[in-house]
């Protein structure tokens, strides 16, 4: 196991996707594991209560923890911090944070010949008018509908222009346990768990496009074990699998488009109440940027070697609610 042959460092580690990550790990009984995050007034630190890492780090801090000499064997590094907020509208904030602190890292990585994997997004992709998959070579073509979005396809279009052996995660619709932090940027599982067991009903916003009814906009939601286990393999495959390089931009989906009432009509089953949604206005500036579908190919990570089979939707968000919402666990627990 390559991964397992120095120190592994996740940012954003106490994060919905650098929790389940590091939850990942555990489960291959690798600990030898550097935390960093941001910790704040949240609670997201009992995201790392039940996982087991050696040492932690504040993000503010972290460039200047790894050019100490004892810190030189690490040699795996997900890079899952950023500013994941795509209404965040303060452009000087998201490039230092999602680009700029990338750029640094990645180049400490290259330079260390350390294996870096980044969390790119599906958000990069726009409308989806230049297709969504994986492809490097028209980077460029893409147009990103918010500043969330466009700080990180700046970082991809950045790594690519250098030449940089980088595994650009980019993930789609990511829903599950440890988000319970995410205020109102958590998925539409968790959101419709609180509003049924509040109301009875959940809101949906209505559809401003006619090939599209009411609460049918499609995406591609994954669920995040599987976007860990994914993640975990991008840092473990070999260099090169026949010669070809494997470093390169990913897409970790589903590949499949379910509606949002087919994401939530499984939450009414399991708290056993009867289907009923309102469907509600979109503001006009969420309009202009509002991805109708989303879809990810991921033949490409297949091609690589990733054979797992990915949880269906229905039972992904059974296990979600069942196992977590309703207890109150996380993940390790």
């Amino acid at each position: 196991m390559r991964i397992g042959e120095g120190k592994i460092l996740v940012t954003g580690g106490a994060g919905m996707i650098g929790s389940a990550v590091v939850w990942a790990l555990n489960r291959l009984n690798l600990e030898d594991i550097v935390v960093c995050d941001r910790l704040s007034d949240d609670d997201r630190y009992k995201n790392l209560i039940p996982l087991r890492f050696g040492d932690y780090v504040d993000a503010d801090d972290l460039l200047t923890y790894l050019a100490e000499p004892e810190n030189r064997t690490i040699k795996t590094i997900f890079h899952l911090g950023a500013c994941a907020d795509t209404t965040e509208t303060d452009g000087r904030f998201l490039m230092k944070n999602n680009f700029e602190f990338t750029k640094n890292l990645a180049q400490f990585a290259a330079g260390r010949g350390i294996r870096f994997v980044y969390a790119s997004s599906a958000a990069t992709y726009g409308d989806g008018a230049q297709g969504m998959e994986d492809g490097e070579s028209d980077l460029k073509k893409l147009r990103p509908l918010n500043m969330y979005a466009y700080s990180k396809h700046l970082f991809d279009i950045y790594g690519r222009s250098r030449g940089l052996k980088l595994y650009a995660a980019k993930y789609f619709n990511v829903f599950g346990p440890n988000e319970n932090h995410k205020a109102h940027m958590v998925s539409m599982v968790a959101r419709a768990y609180r509003q049924i067991r509040e109301t009875g009903t959940v809101r949906l916003f209505k559809s401003y496009r006619p090939q599209y009814a009411d609460g049918c906009q499609r995406r591609d939601f994954l669920y995040a074990k599987d976007a860990a286990q994914m993640t975990v393999f991008l840092g473990d495959v070999p260099e090169k699998i026949d010669g070809r390089e494997t470093s390169g931009i990913y897409n970790l989906a589903s590949g499949v488009a379910s509606t949002w009432l087919e994401l939530v009509d499984p939450v009414f089953k399991i708290l056993g109440k009867p289907p009923r949604v309102e469907f509600i206005e979109m503001s006009e500036n969420l309009q202009k940027k509002y991805q109708y579908f989303t879809c990810g190919d991921i033949k490409k990570l297949r091609a690589i070697g990733y054979a797992a089979a990915l949880t269906p939707l229905e039972e992904a968000v059974a296990d979600y609610v069942s196992n977590y919402l309703l207890p109150g666990k996380r993940l390790g627990e």
